[in-house]
């Protein structure tokens, strides 16, 4: 379990409203926001990440591991406000095996 899940889950409503403070206070939003996470190098997974960003314009860079176990993935989406970063962080959370940073 990652730091995001792991806080999330200990008191998801708190965790998710600080989140949200946190984001309105350092963010300018609407703007570009970087997401990103870890995989296990399995394309499947990668597409249930596309589907979150599927109606939301972004750019996708990815890089895997050396030994190509794993698949870091680097989203940089426009989004309009905090509720939904923390929406999409929500969306990815249910995908099994990713890891949010």
């Amino acid at each position: 379990m990652n730091i995001l899940e792991n806080n999330a889950a200990q008191n998801p409503d708190e965790f998710y409203a600080s989140l949200k403070e946190k984001l309105e206070a350092t963010h300018d939003f609407p703007e570009d926001y970087l997401f990103k996470f870890i995989i296990t190098n399995d394309e499947a997974k990668l597409t249930e990440i596309y589907r979150v960003f599927d109606q939301i314009k972004f750019t996708l860079t990815t890089k895997e591991s050396k030994n190509g176990k794993y698949t870091a993935i680097s989203i940089n989406a426009f989004v309009l406000d905090a509720e939904q970063v923390i929406t999409i962080y929500k969306q990815v959370g249910k995908i099994e095996g990713v890891i949010m940073l």
